[in-house]
């Protein structure tokens, strides 16, 4: 069965949700996550303790005309996720992946 995350058009998708679906693609990110980073390692803590802020500012603003200003990089993999690099997540951090960090030239998303 498919993930919800799979079946959306991110971020923009994440406006015409639920609170109910909004919660699962929370649980899914969060899986996601824990799957990828157990395998290739990665920052943990920073990264799970903004998933639901991170849905729900991209449910609330209009990303990247709304500018999403993360205090550290280490917060970013969800924000990834959500902005178009879900099905290159596993490459995070690794060469000639995803960057660790947020980065500009990377997607229009970052800041």
């Amino acid at each position: 069965m498919a993930q919800l995350i799979e079946t959306l058009k991110l971020p923009e998708d994440l406006r015409t949700l639920s609170l109910k679906q909004l919660d699962q693609v929370s649980r899914e990110v969060r899986k996601i996550m824990i799957d990828t980073l157990l395998e290739i390692g990665g920052h943990f803590a920073a990264n799970l303790g903004v998933v639901e802020l991170t849905v729900a500012l991209h449910a609330a603003f209009q990303s990247p005309v709304d500018k999403i200003i993360w205090d550290v990089g280490h917060q970013g993999y969800p924000h990834k996720m959500l902005t178009g690099r879900l099905s290159q997540i596993h490459t995070i951090r690794q060469d000639g992946g995803l960057s660790g960090f947020l980065k500009r030239s990377e997607n229009p998303h970052d800041q």
